[in-house]
């Protein structure tokens, strides 16, 4: 607080008397060759919006960068450019609202607020913004669907276990319509 109050703090400090010397603050000398780390620490750049961006997801690809291919990722991501393709993450997955994805994507989840072209299965949700649009088939047991928000396609919500689950059995021609022994034919 001293620092910023510098005139402040001279009005209320009582003077010396005059004829006596004042004692003059010890300063430690530091080699031109060193820097302080303190002056290291007070000379870096303020963090960004794409460092905090970074720093929430564990991969960010910022708006301006263009891929194109398959993409993996093992940690929660977000996606802010343009990406061609296809992409595969087992955690969250998070497409912005600059984003422009043209890609089949299998996420564990997804948050989507751009734009997404191409099929998306999810083992978990799909959430779709307001400023979201969707083109493509969405595979998820849970969607959420906001005010606002483009989707043109097809839905499943039926859990991928459940589908392996039905079975159906075929029974032979003629045992479905044969009669049986106490059975008289039509």
């Amino acid at each position: 607080m001293a620092l910023f109050n510098k005139e402040q703090e001279r009005s209320t400090r009582p003077e010396p008397p005059k004829g006596t010397q004042q004692p003059q603050p010890q300063t430690a000398a530091v080699p031109p060759t060193a820097p302080s780390p303190l002056a290291a620490a007070s000379v870096a750049p303020a963090p960004t919006r794409t460092a905090a961006a970074a720093s929430a997801a564990g991969a960010y690809l910022d708006n301006g960068s263009k891929i194109s291919g398959k993409l993996s990722f093992d940690g929660p991501t977000k996606i802010d450019g343009q990406v061609d393709g296809e992409i595969i993450a087992r955690d969250s997955l998070t497409i912005g609202e600059g984003a422009v994805v043209t890609a089949e994507i299998k996420a564990a989840s997804i948050v989507v607020a751009g734009k997404v072209s191409g099929d998306i299965v999810t083992t978990n949700r799909i959430e779709i913004r307001p400023s979201a649009k969707v083109i493509g088939n969405l595979t998820a047991p849970v969607l959420v669907v906001h005010e606002g928000a483009t989707f043109e396609g097809h839905c499943s919500m039926s859990p991928d276990g459940a589908r392996d689950d039905r079975k159906v059995t075929m029974f032979p021609k003629d045992e479905r319509g044969a009669p049986t022994a106490g059975q008289k034919q039509a």
